[in-house]
């Protein structure tokens, strides 16, 4: 159902609704007049009622009140007042027992107990027009009721000796309400009928420039648009006549999507050019990328192509998978198998035994793309990756050879600033003690004594740093990482324990194997853990969390403590550089040579009063 339909569908519902509403509440109150008329009426009777019993016992004082009560004049005025109104069944006097003393109904004798009823006030003004209308079908009675007594003493009301019943049956009331309901209700239905045949109508006319809009948005959406004098502004239509410009906001809309239409039709010639510029820069890359259309035909190829499958691109176009990558190869079998799966392959090493390809191993990785274009298929487009791994390690060494160059900066400016320190103090005392001498004061030995101090704090700084940079000989082995994991944690309960810090566990990397130096690792790692126990004196929580990739695995080691201040967060790893009062500055800056020396990454997160988290990354055995 289109946005036209669904508007107008919208308005006539609405419309029936308001219309509905209104007859509902009409209907509503109708039947309320009608329960208020009744309930008037029965009042007035009661009253008419009341006054006749006065005047019939007024007129007999020398009588009893039963013996007065039985006068027949009194009973026929009861029933001639009873027929004025048909939904009064009856009018009856009773003493306070019930006991009929005069009756309306010659059903019910005198001294015959007259059944009590519900009160017909609380119908009439508190009910809802629901409840009003179940009263009209059940067939229960409701009276008014008043209640008459002596005057007591100091003209105060004394207790009651009679009581007056109006008998009302509302079952006689349907006779006038239901067909005053049935005619409005016939009116309120011709009412909508006709407010839903003028709203479908009114709609109809009011949506026929979206209708026109619509058709505009879907010739330009599938790029067969052609712009007429209608469609465009007065003075761009060519040979047409300008049109006196539009007023109403559709038809302003439309002029606005034939515009946007010629500058789309421009714009496509944009696109291929800018498609035209991507493909030349894809062509430096070293890698080859296909991607495959639902028909599993090839609609885009670049890079490296003729470096990897020995052929031109020019010839590929247009092939099917299984003409590009034969499934006879290990290659094309790959590749088949992962098409017909649905599932991606990620840099997988596959020999090249056909063409004359220069890369006899390339890494295949696959992926699946949805919605693309040139296929009246279903399922899903697939983009095909190849990759060298020798270009892929050449890269690698150099980020490596690029991140222990910063490595080196880092401790390089750690040793600076540790030597600058000796240097100053040695600088000044010299020149204090050339001073003294100056001036004929031999008295130099406590200036002696600072510039040797200091030397042989310089000399204790260089020999840290050329113990920190001399070559180490890794011993490596192929280690179970959970296990090594596990001999970490348990080295640091000892201390935790002692700080009241709870050690949570979260080993994700279950099998994961790495090739590293036991022991220099182990270190590294508790160099961090230490660090993480010395920030939460109080106590707090110790974490450890392990993930294993494709080709890494992850340590995580989180504390609770206050986190390390932003200011000196591009510090942490250098030489020489703590924030404790007994620290040496090496810890840290040991524990990044180790992970640079496995050819892994270290790094952290920290967030102010919520503590640090330290991520090591190190290469998977293979």
């Amino acid at each position: 159902m289109n946005l036209q339909a669904r508007l107008t569908l919208y308005f006539v519902l609405l419309a029936m609704v308001l219309v509905g509403v209104i007859a509902a509440v009409n209907l509503a109150q109708d039947m309320q007049l009608q329960f208020d008329s009744t309930l008037e009426r029965a009042e007035s009777l009661r009253v008419f009622a009341t006054d006749m019993l006065k005047d019939t016992v007024a007129r007999q004082p020398d009588k009893s009140l039963r013996e007065a009560l039985r006068d027949p004049d009194l009973t026929r005025l009861l029933q001639d007042t009873m027929l004025a109104s048909s939904a009064i069944l009856e009018i009856a006097v009773v003493d306070p027992e019930g006991e009929v003393l005069a009756d309306s109904n010659p059903d019910h004798p005198l001294g015959e107990k007259l059944q009590h009823y519900d009160d017909f006030r609380p119908v009439v003004t508190k009910s809802t027009w629901y409840q009003k209308l179940r009263v009209l079908n059940n067939k229960r009675y409701y009276q008014l009721e008043s209640a008459l007594g002596r005057p007591g003493p100091g003209g105060e009301p004394g207790p009651a000796i009679l009581y007056i019943r109006v008998v009302i049956a509302p079952t006689f009331m349907r006779d006038k309400i239901i067909p005053r309901l049935t005619r409005n209700a016939w009116v309120a239905l011709a009412a909508i009928l006709g407010a839903v045949c003028i709203t479908f109508l009114v709609s109809t006319v009011a949506f026929r420039p979206l209708s026109r809009l619509r058709q505009q948005l879907e010739q330009v959406a599938s790029g067969e648009y052609q712009p007429g004098p209608e469609g465009l502004p007065a003075g761009v239509a060519g040979e047409a006549p300008a049109k006196k410009p539009a007023t109403d906001e559709l038809s302003i809309m439309a002029t606005k999507v034939s515009i946007l239409g010629e500058r789309l039709r421009g714009a496509q010639f944009e696109v291929s050019d800018l498609r035209g510029n991507i493909d030349h820069l894809l062509q430096d890359l070293e890698d080859a990328v296909f991607i495959f259309n639902r028909d599993r035909r090839l609609i885009f190829a670049s890079g490296s192509v003729e470096k990897f499958l020995g052929r031109q691109r020019v010839d590929l176009m247009g092939g099917s998978i299984s003409e590009i990558f034969p499934p006879s190869t290990t290659l094309g079998l790959l590749i088949a198998q992962s098409s017909q799966t649905g599932r991606a392959v990620r840099n997988r090493r596959v020999p090249v035994t056909t063409g004359e390809t220069a890369v006899p191993i390339v890494l295949l990785s696959t992926d699946f793309l949805e919605t693309l274009p040139g296929s009246s298929g279903t399922g899903s487009g697939i983009l095909v990756r190849l990759r060298d791994p020798e270009a892929q390690r050449k890269i690698g060494r150099e980020l490596q050879t690029a991140d222990r160059l910063a490595a080196i900066s880092r401790v390089s400016g750690g040793v600076a600033h540790e030597v600058k320190n000796p240097l100053n103090a040695i600088l000044l005392h010299v020149e204090v003690a050339r001073a003294k001498l100056s001036r004929g004061d031999t008295e130099i030995s406590q200036q002696m004594e600072i510039i040797s101090r200091e030397i042989l704090r310089l000399d204790r700084v260089v020999k840290t740093f050329l113990d920190f940079t001399r070559p180490v000989e890794l011993k490596l082995g192929t280690v179970a990482f959970g296990e090594l994991l596990e001999e970490i944690v348990e080295l640091a309960r000892p201390q935790a324990a002692a700080r009241q810090i709870n050690i949570v566990v979260d080993e994700r990397a279950d099998g994961a194997e790495i090739r590293v130096d036991r022991d220099l690792l182990k270190q590294a790692v508790l160099n961090v853990v230490v660090n993480a126990i010395e920030a939460m004196p109080e106590g707090g929580e110790l974490r450890f969390e392990s993930t294993a990739g494709e080709d890494l695995v992850e340590i995580r080691v989180s504390d609770t403590g206050p986190g390390i201040p932003s200011e000196l967060r591009d510090k942490i790893f250098r030489l020489y550089f703590t924030t404790k009062d007994q620290g040496s500055g090496i810890g840290l800056a040991m524990t990044f040579r180790i992970v640079q020396l496995h050819d892994g990454t270290i790094d952290f997160t920290s967030e102010p009063g919520k503590g640090t988290t330290f991520s090591i990354r190190l290469p998977l055995a293979v």
